[in-house]
């Protein structure tokens, strides 16, 4: 019986097609649909170019309460923009049980996230929208084909149907 739901988002291109999908799975099932998008950790070039333009104070601010802000921020876009999607859709706005933004490593991160929530299934799609058509899968969802404990939905990039049609 699959009663709650994780639809993990790259905010993406197709991230409104694969939210299609998410909500007709919960309709379907009555379940409740949880959100998860994950930010990943600065790089190494990121930080650096930081500390060269920014004082060691502001830098410090900017960890301690920018990181907070702009978690806040991308989550009311997530949101929104589920609410612009959606349109009056009311019914399918109350499907949705939660929406979380985290900062990790994206497969493990919504890996941990699934087991906090004991979801019964995860939606992912196949690809971000910037990826090479030779390429199979997406590493997120090879990585979280290979580790899921849960059944995984994983939805293919329309980009890639173009090849057989």
């Amino acid at each position: 019986m699959i009663r709650s739901i994780l639809y993990a988002t790259d905010l993406g291109l197709y991230a409104p097609y694969v939210l299609q999908h998410a909500l007709a799975l919960a309709r379907s099932f009555k379940a409740r649909l949880h959100v998860v998008h994950v930010v990943e950790p600065m790089g190494l070039f990121a930080e650096s170019v930081l500390q060269t333009y920014v004082d060691e104070a502001r830098l410090k601010e900017l960890r301690s309460t920018g990181l907070e802000t702009v978690m806040s921020n991308i989550e009311l876009r997530v949101l929104e923009g589920f609410r612009d999607e959606l349109g009056d859709s009311q019914d399918d706005l109350e499907l949705i049980g939660s929406v979380s933004v985290l900062r990790g490593d994206p497969p493990i991160s919504i890996l941990e996230h699934a087991q906090k929530l004991a979801v019964d299934l995860l939606v992912v799609g196949s690809h971000s929208h910037g990826a090479a058509l030779e390429v199979p899968m997406g590493r997120t969802a090879a990585r979280l084909l290979q580790l899921c404990d849960v059944p995984v939905y994983l939805v293919p990039m329309l980009q890639h149907r173009s090849r057989h049609e």
